[in-house]
């Protein structure tokens, strides 16, 4: 083989090796990034916040007393929704219980409630008016909203209630799944009561709470179920025929 040939045979290796590992550098250049999420599943009473619908990252907020206000505050309750909120009382000689049909529209919201005398007390709470009856009749108590709101009407706990908590009132506040419905749980002392709270994260409404006094419990709401469904406008129509909306 003379030098030329030898030259060119050389010359022929060192560019085709120049050529893989500028491949080699080009690939390692354009290799998706490997991101490793934390593992978010060792406790069974433990939540996580789902992908995004990108699907490209797993945001895990955390939940502690310190910022547990601020992450409710984010929450939003739907425009239209109706469910049935049971409340229970008790007392050292009994209890009682009672059953309200809520029905939300906008800035509207009709409760339903049998009494224990067996009537039927309608109420409808609007941005500026609050209308009540009972059973079928015509006679409609009409007065304006004041201060009491819709959660008063219902003898539940509101929003202000979690987020107006001195933050060292609050002991306890984490992730819980209660009847398969995933909730920030919330447990607060005041004076010699203590309080607890499950927010839905996917609706943002308070699903249950409970007060206990001295260690035994005085009161618990729940309502596990909601139907998102936009109710008829016949459910704002007073017994009068006069439509609300």
């Amino acid at each position: 083989m003379d030098k030329r040939n030898l030259n060119w045979i050389t010359w022929s290796f060192i560019v085709g090796t120049v050529i893989v590992v500028v491949i080699m550098l080009m690939n390692t250049l354009h290799r998706p990034e490997h991101i490793v999420l934390p593992d978010t599943t060792a406790a069974s009473d433990q939540i996580a916040e789902e992908p995004g619908t990108d699907g490209d990252a797993l945001t895990v907020v955390e939940i502690a007393p310190a910022t547990v206000q601020s992450a409710i505050a984010t929450l939003s309750r739907p425009e239209a929704y109706r469910r049935t909120v049971t409340v229970e009382q008790f007392w050292s000689t009994g209890s009682g219980s009672y059953e309200t049909t809520v029905t939300v529209s906008g800035g509207w919201t009709r409760m339903d409630r049998t009494m224990p005398d067996g009537r039927v007390r309608h109420s409808i709470i609007g941005p500026e008016e609050t209308c009540v009856w009972y059973n079928n009749e015509t006679a409609i108590y009409h007065s304006t909203v004041g201060g009491v709101s819709a959660d008063n009407e219902q003898c539940i706990p509101t929003y202000e209630d979690i987020l107006d908590l001195p933050v060292e009132a609050i002991s306890t506040a984490d992730y819980r799944v209660l009847s398969d419905i995933r909730c920030i749980y919330v447990e607060a002392s005041e004076e010699n009561s203590q309080l607890c709270y499950w927010v839905s994260v996917d609706t943002g409404l308070l699903v249950a709470a409970e007060k206990l006094m001295d260690g035994e419990r005085v009161y618990r709401m729940e309502a596990l179920t909601v139907d998102q469904t936009e109710p008829a406008a016949t459910e704002f129509t007073l017994p009068d025929g006069t439509s609300l909306f």
